[in-house]
């Protein structure tokens, strides 16, 4: 799911120094990964 989610925002630099950049950056990733779903999912039903 991680490397779907990556590839579809071109976001494919995996080495960054410290735990909290890669979670900082991990998290924005899956937060603009679930507004798109949910603008795909409305866009359907209307």
């Amino acid at each position: 799911m991680v490397i779907i989610i990556k590839c579809q925002f071109c976001f494919v630099k995996a080495g960054y120094p410290g735990l909290k950049k890669n979670d900082g950056k991990l998290a924005m990733l899956f937060a603009l990964a679930n507004v798109v779903r949910v603008d795909q999912m409305l866009r359907a039903q209307g």
